[in-house]
Parts: structure tokens; sequence; C-alpha cells
């Protein structure tokens, strides 16, 4: 079962989620918050697998909740599930620690395989999330390159992570097992001093290191 705590301040909504998640056989909500708060505090007592979080919310909002949560349970995924698709909000949210990022109109199917999917290590964002990190990438295309502390063939898997790829598709991608790449992620994270995927990928991007080693 994937253990599910939504966090919303609107009750509707709230509702809305548990009636249509609570249909899912895989998926168990097991709390619901309506404020950053009361995110914390039960993701500390029901430690869930995934927060369905929202970004505006009293007392303490989304991205202050998920940085407290990565901080503290890295293991705890959160899907950011929010109204808002501006990069003033969307790029906090991912450089917060959030694993995926979707809008509120989301079809309820797309929001049920969302939640499978990051349960399984993948990264989910909307287009719009996308299209923001896009952004950010040509605005920082022209930093200069740093000394990376990786390996060339671990600059090559970040590359292919950065570009939201899976574990099969980046063995495929570099002729290697996936047992080898998530050797590399592992040690990707360890010498980046990073808790997962989307904090790897932001990493590259800022320090310019989303096109690999160069090297075949």
């Amino acid at each position: 079962m994937i253990r599910v705590l939504i966090a919303d301040d609107h009750h509707v909504v709230r509702r809305g989620l548990l009636f249509f998640l609570k249909t899912q056989k895989d998926i168990e909500v097991v709390g619901e918050a309506k404020n950053g708060v009361e995110a914390v505090l039960l993701v500390e007592n029901l430690q869930p697998d995934i927060v369905l979080m929202d970004l505006v919310m009293p007392e303490m909002d989304g991205i202050q909740a998920t940085k407290k949560i990565k901080a503290k349970w890295p293991n705890v995924a959160v899907l950011m599930l929010t109204s808002f698709s501006d990069k003033d909000h969307v790029l906090p949210a991912i450089e917060a620690g959030a694993a995926g990022y979707q809008l509120k109109d989301i079809e309820p199917d797309d929001l049920v395989n969302s939640i499978r999917r990051i349960m399984n290590g993948e990264n989910i964002m909307h287009p719009v999330a996308t299209s923001q990190l896009e952004e950010r990438k040509k605005e920082e295309k022209n930093l200069p390159h740093i000394k990376s502390p990786l390996t060339p063939r671990e600059q090559d898997v970040l590359a292919e992570l950065t570009k939201g790829k899976s574990n099969r598709e980046i063995a495929s991608s570099l002729f290697v097992t996936e047992k080898t790449v998530k050797t590399h992620i592992s040690n990707i994270f360890t010498k980046l001093e990073v808790q997962d995927r989307t904090q790897a990928a932001l990493y590259a991007v800022k320090h310019n290191l989303t096109e690999g080693s160069g090297i075949n």
C-alpha cells in the first residue's frame, strides 16, 4: 500500500482527494492536514510514503513544510498539488525537494499515476514546471563550468537524470545495467550532498553540468 498524507487548507479539496483516493486498492490515505505545521507533525507521527502538498496555506506554506520534511525525513516524497504555475512558486518548490509538481486541474487518473510513479522513485513534473526548469537552464547556460567532484561516468548519469529519465532509460542510453546506474546515482547524491533526483538535477543546472562529460 502507498501511504498518502493530504495537506491542503481547503476542506472541499481534501474531501475530494480523499473520496477519490479511497477507491484505489493500492493507496491508503493515512491523514489530513490543513496547514504546513500540521503536515510536518503528521509526517512525524504517521510516516507516510507521499505527501500531497498544497503551496499556499496558513501558518506554514507548502514550501517551508517541504523543506522541514525533506530535512528530517528524506525518504518521504512530496508531490506539490497547486493552482500556481509561475516560476516564483515552481522553482522554490522544486528546490525545497518536491519530487513532483502538478496543477489542481489534473485528471484524477493522472494524479494516481503520478503518485505511483513517484513511489517508484521517479520525478513527475507538470509541463509548466518542466518549462520553468528549461528556462532556468537557458538563463544559466553561460555560467562557467566548475570543477566537478563527479567522475566522467557519474557526470553522464547526472546529465541523463536532468532530462527526467528513469534508471532504466539511463541504463539504455549509456549501455550499462540498471544496477550500475543505481550505484552511480547513490555516489552522486553523496558527493553533491543532495537527497534526491530533483535536487541533483538542480545542482547540475546551477553548475552547468547538464551536458555530461563529453567522453564516449
